[in-house]
């Protein structure tokens, strides 16, 4: 199989969806989606009645009839909810899910996949986060179960990920180490998932699955070395993100120093050296700021497979962000006033990340101040130790009060923003609060943002998938479209 010169960045909540990674797939590249928080977009997706019937079509193709009507029960709404009706959302990952909410992860990971590679046989991957670790073993499954041939992860060191996956492939019973804040030396918290206790009989109906391969999101050597020395089975290759991505940022290395506008500083000592990372002997990609035909070909010629994009990606036609925000960003990017701010505050993780400024937005002072804090969606919560020896759970953009009972830092919650409902209302799917206020987006977008008017035509202010493929190809020597396998 060849490998591809593009990898269409996965971008959550749902940025990156199956439409747009359908898209990539079929004109010959990587396409990816977004698995986190997906449950939360399915259930969406069935509370607003699946129109199209989209999900219902993917659901139908599941093995277990009883697990998806089970599913419907509870999300499906025919004809849709009323606009100023909440979404029925699933239950907030713990390190013991019930049964329910492990179904229901691995088959909305399903679905996105499934659909995805729906008549066609590109290549399709899906994206996860180490910081959003308690999903993550039921997210694995259900993209294995459609077929999924890559599985990206940054956000952290996935040490584990490999060998889940050799497991996974043959229905075995797999856990995952946590981190949990305050653990001493001796302590091991893990979550569990066995597939025979989750889906009784799936196995036997459908016998061994694909192995994904598996490509670690890294921003140095030093790391890549250092998975490559402690995974615990095979990797295939490295994506190397720089801090011009977008979403979430690893911190610059060395102590944190803020520029006059209140963004982390890079410097030299996070600069990759790609001699270095040649001398590995596995493929790798760059991502942030490869948004150029010279870009790419820069970076094959410097040893790289080729190059991960996903800003372009984000605004195209084909993404799930919001139609609307869509069209008001893209205006700003024409009217050469698009601006994207490096914040080393607004997510939970701690984390630097990007966020678009635009009006009416998470971006704005106002609009931040005027949302009450709620932690309902949980997906980036922590876990920690009591005294008891017990463990809690805390997100930095809880209310603040709730933190500090748990043992936070009231300063780790200053400017903190919920990612989760900020990201849901980004695709489209805003909670509605029983007061009424309906939750307000937040977009993230790589430095590469302003350059994204270029793909748009005279009188138009769209563009497609296709467009962003052909003029990132366009400079490529002949052959050079796929590389080699």
């Amino acid at each position: 199989m060849n490998l591809p010169v593009i990898i269409q960045g996965g971008m959550g909540v749902a940025i990156s969806d199956w439409k747009l990674a359908r898209a990539v797939s079929q004109l010959g590249q990587m396409g990816v989606v977004s698995g986190t928080g997906i449950a939360r977009i399915v259930a969406g997706r069935l509370s607003d009645g699946d129109l199209a019937g989209h999900m219902r079509r993917a659901l139908a193709k599941f093995p277990l009839p009883e697990v998806v009507q089970h599913a419907l029960d509870r999300y499906y709404v025919p004809g849709g909810k009323r606009a100023d009706e909440p979404y029925t959302i699933p239950l907030s990952h713990t390190a013991r899910p019930p049964k329910s909410l492990d179904q229901f992860t691995a088959l909305s990971n399903f679905v996105e996949v499934f659909l995805a590679k729906e008549n066609h046989s590109g290549l399709v991957g899906i994206n996860l986060l180490e910081k959003v670790q308690m999903p993550t073993l039921a997210s694995l499954y259900g993209a294995m179960l459609a077929g999924v041939d890559y599985v990206l992860m940054g956000a952290g060191i996935p040490t584990q990920i490999a060998k889940i996956l050799d497991k996974l492939a043959n229905h075995e019973a797999v856990s995952y180490r946590l981190d949990v804040h305050g653990a001493g030396p001796d302590d091991d918290v893990r979550i569990h998932f066995d597939p025979a206790t989750v889906f009784p009989g799936l196995a036997e109906i459908i016998g061994k699955l694909k192995r994904p391969k598996f490509l670690p999101i890294i921003s140095s050597v030093v790391l890549a070395q250092a998975l490559i020395k402690r995974s615990e089975s095979e990797l295939n290759g490295f994506i190397i993100e720089g801090p011009t991505a977008g979403g979430h940022n690893a911190p610059p290395r060395g102590a944190v120093k803020l520029n006059e506008k209140g963004e982390p500083i890079y410097g030299e000592k996070d600069a990759v050296d790609l001699a270095k990372m040649k001398l590995l002997g596995l493929p790798f990609w760059l991502a942030g700021g490869y948004g150029t035909p010279e870009q790419v070909q820069h970076a094959l010629d410097a040893g790289a497979a080729g190059v991960q994009v996903g800003t372009a990606f984000a605004l195209c036609d084909e993404s799930g962000m919001d139609a609307d925000l869509k069209t008001r960003l893209l205006r700003q990017v024409l009217d050469e006033n698009a601006e994207v701010f490096t914040s080393p505050t607004v997510s939970p993780t701690g984390f630097p990340f990007k966020v678009a400024q635009l009006a009416g937005t998470l971006s704005e002072q106002a609009v931040y101040d005027a949302r009450h804090r709620i932690c309902d969606m949980g997906g980036l919560r922590v876990l920690y130790k009591r005294e008891d020896g017990s463990l809690g759970y805390r997100c930095a953009a809880e209310p603040v009060d709730d933190y500090v009972k748990k043992g936070g830092k009231i300063e780790d919650t200053v400017g903190r923003s919920c990612l989760c409902n900020n990201l849901a209302a980004t695709a489209g799917f805003p909670q509605v609060r029983k007061d009424g206020y309906v939750e307000k987006p937040i977009i993230t977008a790589g430095d590469d943002l302003a350059a994204s008017g270029r793909y748009v035509r005279a009188g138009k202010l769209t563009y497609s998938a296709k467009d962003v493929i052909d003029y990132l190809l366009s400079g490529l020597k002949p052959g050079q479209a796929m590389g080699a396998a």
